[in-house]
C-alpha cells in the first residue's frame, strides 16, 4: 500500500496541470496498477537479493525489473488516456529505481521479507532509520573501499630503485 500510495501521489502532482479530473484518474489508475502488481515485483525482488554474485543481481534487479514493470505501466496509462505521460514516467522510473535498490537492500538485512524467519512489519518499520541510513552511506562506503584496495595494491606493487632485479 505504501509504494502504490506513493506512486498515485506522484502521478497525481504530474498531471494537476491538465485538471483535477485527469489528474485523479491518472492517480487512481496508477493506485489500482501498482496495487495489483507490487506484490509479484516484491516477490521478485526477494528473490533476487539472495542471488549471487550480489553485483550482478543489483544490476539485473534495478534494470530488467523496471523495464517491465514500466513498460505495463506505460500500456495502461496511454489506454487510460494520462496526459503528462512523459513526465509521469520519468519520476515513476526514478522512484523506483531509487525504491527497488532500496528494498534489494533492506531484504539482504532480513527486512521487507515475507515466509519463514521474516519479522513483523511493525519490526521492520522500527529498523527503517538505520537501514535507510546504511542505504544512503552503501554508495560512499563501496568508494572509498574501492579506492582503498587500489591504493593498497598499488603500494604493494610499487617499484624502487632497490626493487630492480629483486625477487617478487
Amino acid at each position: 500500500m505504501f509504494s502504490s500510495s506513493i506512486r498515485a501521489m506522484l502521478f497525481l502532482c504530474a498531471n494537476l496541470t491538465a485538471g483535477w479530473r485527469a489528474a485523479t484518474g491518472a492517480m487512481l489508475a496508477e493506485f489500482l496498477y501498482r496495487a495489483a502488481s507490487a506484490g509479484f515485483y516484491g516477490a521478485i525482488t526477494q528473490a533476487f537479493s539472495v542471488a549471487e554474485p550480489e553485483w550482478a543481481a543489483t544490476v539485473t534487479t534495478a534494470v530488467m525489473l523496471p523495464v517491465v514493470s514500466h513498460s505495463i505501466e506505460l500500456a495502461v496509462h496511454v489506454l487510460r488516456g494520462t496526459p503528462h505521460i512523459r513526465t509521469s514516467m520519468i519520476v515513476s522510473v526514478g522512484f523506483t529505481t531509487v525504491s527497488t535498490l532500496f528494498n534489494l537492500y533492506a531484504m539482504r538485512r532480513g527486512a521487507l521479507v515475507v515466509g519463514a524467519g521474516s519479522g513483523s512489519a511493525g519490526a521492520d518499520l522500527r529498523r527503517m532509520p538505520r537501514l535507510i541510513g546504511g542505504f544512503l552511506a552503501a554508495g560512499p562506503l563501496a568508494l572509498y573501499r574501492s579506492l582503498h584496495k587500489t591504493a593498497a595494491r598499488d603500494a604493494a606493487t610499487e617499484w624502487t630503485p632497490d626493487s630492480i632485479g629483486a625477487e617478487p
